[in-house]
């Protein structure tokens, strides 16, 4: 007897971040992918709003990967009370394990700053959740394997496919209820020069697309190194240092790479090339321990971080930020949302010698993309300050895939799926990628909005 699925929209619905959905089939809830939501003020109030379900309830959580914007929720969610297992590809488990606790200090050293300093509206200034709710996290990951079919709470069987995107990165079959639910997560490119092309799905009775990009064509990652290259010159013979805000994960390895690649060759000068990101760091470990997700070879990522300075400590990053010599800095957060890069802003962004230079996607109402559409003061610490850099943008280096390789994506669907839905992307993105589908497989979908249930 078939009984009633349901699939709540409770993230990354009419907007890219916080993907979280939450699939209910007889009395079983399984919620897919935790992430918070980043960027527009009100979005972000959202995380904090008390869920409009029962943490308690809920059985287990799937993630498709490990950024921010799909497992920052989860040691929230066990400050709630979740108590269920959180599966995951065991390199999914591992950034999962960095960046919360990444974020955890990062917020509790926010709060504490807030309160010092006086700036925030609320008194005391109290982080999200802290390291003690990361440590209570960790114990519920359970990994598994890519490309296998496991049984979870005995109602659903899951799995996880390679995805490109970053290492770990998956898309996700549900199959409960004589269904196949198919959870794109966020899906990587064809030609990578660090990762693998995804897999594609070959069934789906219900659909679930990511369309960061749905609108939009890459250039050839290949032919944003000399865009870099004309970048960093650039900047040298002006005297100033390059400031690259980077996600820890995957982009920051790249960008290692492509500068690497341009020093050997001759076709930048010598000069100090650092990462400062402690998670970066953390990440770049569980590179080489990751080898069969990445085509990167040992000493190719010996060889590469050997020309990197690695910061270990805050202090570092004072003195660099205050040294005038050319330098290329690469610190996150991707989006300047929080991290190592504010550091450096706080003393650079009214330097015109200097050169800030985004290369991953800048979500609405983040200081990045703020800074790209024209604002001329950046906030930083409660204070306002004037922005004199010059900006650089290289579009095609973000992990997300764009119009033509998602519609690709769905290239081996047999059967028409009886429901899709267009999810993580801006309405004009989402509505690009609705259209194009319709056009090319003659396939209706739906734009779901946050919070919305559907009956599948």
């Amino acid at each position: 007897m078939n009984e009633k699925m349901t699939i709540k929209f409770l993230g990354a619905a009419g907007t890219v971040t916080g993907s979280k959905y939450l699939l209910e089939s007889g009395n079983k809830k399984l919620m897919v992918d935790c992430g918070v939501f980043q960027g527009l003020k009100e979005l972000r109030l959202l995380n904090w709003k008390q869920p409009e379900y029962d943490p308690t309830t809920i059985d287990a959580v799937v993630l498709t990967h490990g950024h921010l914007d799909h497992t920052g929720y989860l040691a929230r969610l066990v400050k709630l009370g979740f108590k269920g297992k959180i599966y995951g590809s065991a390199p999914t488990l591992k950034i999962a394990e960095i960046i919360l606790k990444d974020s955890a200090k990062i917020q509790e050293e926010e709060a504490a700053r807030a309160n010092k300093e006086g700036y925030s509206k609320h008194s005391p200034a109290e982080a999200f959740y802290d390291l003690k709710d990361v440590e209570n996290t960790i114990p519920l990951f359970h990994p598994v394997a890519e490309g296998k079919w496991h049984v979870i709470e005995n109602d659903f069987k899951v799995r996880w496919q390679y995805n490109g995107h970053i290492i770990g990165s998956t898309f996700i079959e549900v199959e409960t209820n004589d269904s196949r639910l198919v959870f794109s997560g966020d899906i990587g490119r064809k030609k990578d020069l660090l990762l693998y092309t995804p897999k594609k799905p070959e069934k789906a009775d219900v659909l679930l697309i990511e369309s960061t990009y749905g609108g939009r064509i890459h250039p050839e990652e290949e032919s944003i190194i000399p865009e870099l290259e004309r970048i960093v010159n650039e900047t040298v013979e002006r005297g100033g240092s390059l400031f690259i805000p980077s996600f820890a994960v995957e982009r920051t390895q790249l960008m290692m790479l492509m500068l690497w690649r341009l020093l050997k060759e001759k076709k930048i000068p010598k000069i100090p090339m650092i990462m400062d990101s402690p998670m970066g760091a953390n990440v770049l470990h569980l590179f080489h321990a990751s080898r069969d997700w990445h085509k990167l070879k040992p000493e190719e990522c010996d060889e590469m971080c050997s020309h990197f300075q690695v910061v270990s400590n805050y202090r570092e990053t004072l003195a660099l930020r205050e040294d005038n010599k050319s330098k290329i800095v690469i610190a996150g957060s991707g989006m300047m949302t929080g991290g190592r890069i504010l550091n450096y802003m706080e003393t650079r962004s009214g330097n015109s010698n200097d050169t800030l230079l985004f290369v991953g996607y800048q979500a609405e109402g983040t200081r990045g993309r703020k800074l790209l559409e024209g604002a001329t003061e950046i906030k930083v610490y409660g204070k306002w300050l004037p922005f004199n850099m010059q900006m650089e943008h290289i579009e095609g280096l973000s992990a997300h895939t764009d119009q033509n390789d998602l519609i690709d994506w769905l290239s081996e669907i047999k059967k028409q799926p009886e429901k899709v839905f267009i999810i993580h992307g801006e309405a004009e993105q989402a509505s690009a990628l609705q259209q194009h589908i319709k056009e090319v497989y003659q396939w209706d979908s739906e734009i779901p909005q946050l919070n919305q249930k559907v009956e599948l």
